[in-house]
């Protein structure tokens, strides 16, 4: 692999994580990590990220600008398609009637999937309609802010 492009992916990534997390998206990076977090009681959403371009243009910003809501889910995880294989395949076990896809959200409750967003339902839709799923998700299962 060529060293100027290994390095420009590895920069994309880097800021394609650091847009969640800046805003309070927990990194899980092992399948120890994910199972540990999603067995933690409340909600929890989980966007399963990517370097694709509706990743970047639709459900990052929808993953962000959700959060500007009256509610909620407890706690807001990421993991990586493609990065962290592992990771992102012990969420993928959590979500056994949906088909793998990235990127996606899971919105879990007490452990068990409640629904999923997934990739062809971000992938050609504007940003406005998944932050709209995604606040549907939080009215009816998030906690109050």
């Amino acid at each position: 692999m060529d060293l100027d492009f290994k390095i420009y992916m590895e920069d994309l990534v880097e800021n394609a994580r650091k847009e969640l997390t800046d805003v309070g998206y927990e990194q899980l990076l092992t399948p120890e990590e994910v199972n540990e977090a999603l067995d933690k009681e409340g909600t929890a959403l989980v966007m399963i990220n990517s370097v694709c371009g509706c990743a970047g243009g639709i459900a990052r910003p929808a993953a962000i600008h959700s959060l500007n809501f009256d509610k909620k889910p407890t706690h807001l995880y990421t993991v990586f398609a493609g990065q962290e294989k592992d990771a992102t395949e012990a969420v993928r076990e959590r979500t056994p009637d949906f088909l793998p896809s990235s990127p996606s959200f899971a919105f879990f409750k007490d452990g068990k999937v409640v629904d999923m967003i997934e990739r062809h339902e971000i992938e050609g839709h504007d940003v406005m309609s998944v932050i709209t799923d995604l606040q549907a998700w939080f009215m009816e299962h998030g906690d109050d802010i």
